[in-house]
C-alpha cells in the first residue's frame, strides 16, 4: 500500500500537537520533517529544537530530509532528536558514501534524494546501501509549486533498477502532488508520496490521505 508522508511546512505550527494527532487518526505513515539552510536552498525553515519537541507527541516515523550544505555536520543531532529516516541531498556533500554510512553508524535509516536537474544515474554508486531514494518533482525550497511531469522517468527508472538488481530500498517522490499527480507517482511506482499544501488544503486528512493512496 502507497504511504503517505504529509509535509510539515504546510501544517499550522500554532496548533502542532493538534495537527499531530488529526494526522495519527487519518492513518498517515511518516511525518516529513523539511530542514533548509538558507544555502542550499533559498529559504529557512525549522531545526533541531521543533524535531525534538515532535518527537515527544509522537511514535509516527519522522522521515527528516535535509536540504543543507555539508549534512554531514549534522547527521547525529537530527538523529538524537528523534529522527527515524534521515535523507541527504547527494549535490549537498562530496562524500554522499561516507554521509550514508554515518546515518547508518546512528541506528537510523539512510536516504538519498537528487534535484530535478540531477541525473539518476549519479545515484547508481550508492542504491545498493540506501533505504529510501527520494524524488524531487519541483525544486527544493518552497511549497506550492507545479510537478515536473519528466521526473516521472525517473521514478519508473528507480522502480526498475530495484527490481533488476533485487534492492529494497523505498521510493519516494516529494513536490507538487496532488490527486492527479499522485495517479502518475503510482504508475511509475513509487512508495511513498509526500504531499504538503494539497494535503492541508483539506479539512478532513483522512480525504487526501486515502486519495493519495488511490482507494
Amino acid at each position: 500500500m502507497m504511504k503517505i508522508a504529509p509535509s510539515l511546512l504546510s501544517c499550522d505550527f500554532t496548533e502542532l500537537k493538534e495537527e499531530v494527532r488529526r494526522l495519527e487518526e487519518a492513518g498517515v505513515d511518516y511525518l516529513h520533517f523539511d530542514v533548509m539552510d538558507g544555502r542550499f536552498v533559498p529559504n529557512i525553515s525549522f531545526g533541531l529544537p521543533i524535531l525534538a519537541q515532535l518527537r515527544e507527541i509522537t511514535e509516527l516515523t519522522i522521515d527528516s530530509h535535509l536540504m543543507i550544505e555539508e549534512p554531514e555536520r549534522y547527521i547525529e543531532a537530527f538523529a538524537e532528536a528523534g529522527s527515524d529516516i534521515i535523507t541527504v541531498h547527494i549535490e549537498a556533500t562530496r562524500h554522499i558514501h561516507r554521509a550514508i554510512q554515518q546515518i547508518k553508524q546512528t541506528g537510523k535509516k539512510a536516504g538519498v534524494t537528487l534535484n530535478p536537474g540531477t541525473s539518476v544515474e549519479q545515484l547508481l554508486p550508492v542504491l545498493q546501501e540506501v533505504d529510501l531514494v527520494l524524488v524531487m518533482t519541483v525544486n527544493p525550497g518552497f511549497g506550492g509549486q507545479s510537478f515536473i511531469s519528466s521526473m516521472a522517468d525517473k521514478i519508473q527508472f528507480l522502480a526498475d533498477y530495484r527490481m533488476q538488481h533485487r534492492l529494497d530500498f523505498e521510493i519516494e517522490v516529494d513536490g507538487g502532488v496532488n490527486e492527479q499527480t499522485a495517479a502518475v507517482c503510482r504508475q511509475a511506482g513509487a512508495d511513498v508520496l509526500v504531499a504538503g499544501s494539497y494535503f492541508f488544503g483539506h479539512e478532513d486528512y483522512q480525504t487526501p490521505t486515502s486519495i493519495l493512496r488511490g482507494e
